[in-house]
């Protein structure tokens, strides 16, 4: 049996990454690790905590007796690593979080997979790395060109991959993907946050025109994109994830009022906190995966759906995060004045 620790357990796709290997991988143990900052919820493993082959432990991946004293204790054979601070928004307000956990996390791992002799390291990264593109589509090859604080402690984190292979033959592969969409998204984002705002018929702030395009993935294609690179990928290499999803915000903002069954004047146009900052236009290429034997598996509009019925199913879920401190201030930083009593 293969032993996998799995950073970032308690977030959005790391949570959702678990369930799918212990679905589909029969011969898996997960080990969690998470520092279970504000996006790290515990009600989100609550069903993985029930699995006799899941174990969880609380740490950061920074903490070098943490990270070594779980892969000894655990005979863990690969590391796959999804913790991150993760929010654009949020590094603007401090970008000094991310840079620990994506940079110097990153080498901890990293430092460990070659001192403990890993059959793999896995670097979950993003396509924001690359920055924005007005034409064509992000390669592998892609100069990276990150316009934000989050976006740039990513790219360092994939350039210490890079140097450990190329310097110490570290087995380590990099996955980049595009937006993520699904269940268990911490609702800031962009889908989970609009929509349970509309469920409570409140507006949703839209930047600028929402004319911005991202290309959107499913978390479970991003999941079984990220194990087949895990057991098929070749070390020192990146693999972009991606599922022909490009959509406008505004396009999909619609396409969510329709399914809740909103009005357009729910919609509040405000200036964009990011300004220049603000990628215009993700677009993934995905062949190099897709030549390994992977395809994307939902469609994105049927995905969309079964994803707002999870929301809206789960309301007790999310409910108890938006009651959260933290999350009201961070809410009330970056849009009290132009949602006013609508928050």
């Amino acid at each position: 049996m293969k032993t996998l620790l799995v950073t970032g357990c308690a977030g959005f796709i790391g949570s959702n990454y678990c369930r799918y290997v212990l679905q589909k991988d029969a011969d898996a143990r997960v080990i969690g690790l998470d520092a279970l900052t504000y996006a790290g919820n515990l009600s989100t493993m609550h069903d993985l905590k029930q699995n006799t082959r899941f174990c969880f432990y609380p740490g950061k991946i920074q903490d070098d007796t943490v990270v070594s004293g779980i892969i000894q204790a655990e005979k863990v054979d690969y590391i796959v690593n999804f913790a991150a601070e993760s929010h654009n928004d949020r590094s603007l307000l401090n970008p000094a979080e991310f840079i620990q956990t994506d940079v110097a996390g990153v080498f901890t791992l990293l430092d460990a997979t070659r001192k403990f002799g890993l059959r793999r390291m896995l670097h979950v990264s993003t396509d924001e790395v690359y920055g924005s593109t007005i034409d064509g589509r992000f390669t592998e090859q892609t100069p990276l060109e990150p316009n934000t604080p989050y976006s740039a402690s990513k790219a360092g984190g994939d350039l210490q991959c890079r140097a450990h292979h190329i310097a110490y033959n570290t087995p380590v592969v990099v996955t980049r993907c595009g937006n993520n969409f699904g269940p268990w998204q911490y609702p800031e984002k962009l889908l989970p946050f609009f929509i349970t705002r509309l469920i409570d018929n409140r507006r949703v702030p839209l930047y600028g025109d929402g004319s911005q395009v991202r290309d959107w993935v499913f978390v479970e294609d991003h999941c079984s994109g990220i194990h087949h690179v895990l057991e098929h990928g070749e070390p020192g290499q990146v693999y972009n994830i991606g599922a022909d999803g490009e959509q406008t915000n505004i396009a999909v903002t619609r396409m969510l009022l329709e399914l809740l069954g909103k009005p357009e004047s729910l919609i509040k146009h405000i200036p964009d906190p990011r300004g220049n900052a603000h990628d215009r236009r993700y677009s993934i290429d995905a062949s190099r995966l897709k030549s390994l034997g992977w395809q994307p598996e939902h469609e994105f509009s049927a995905s969309l759906e079964c994803t707002v019925k999870w929301y809206s199913s789960r309301q007790n879920w999310w409910r108890e995060i938006l009651a959260k401190p933290d999350y009201q201030a961070f809410i009330k930083r970056f849009y009290g004045k132009y949602l006013g009593e609508d928050l």
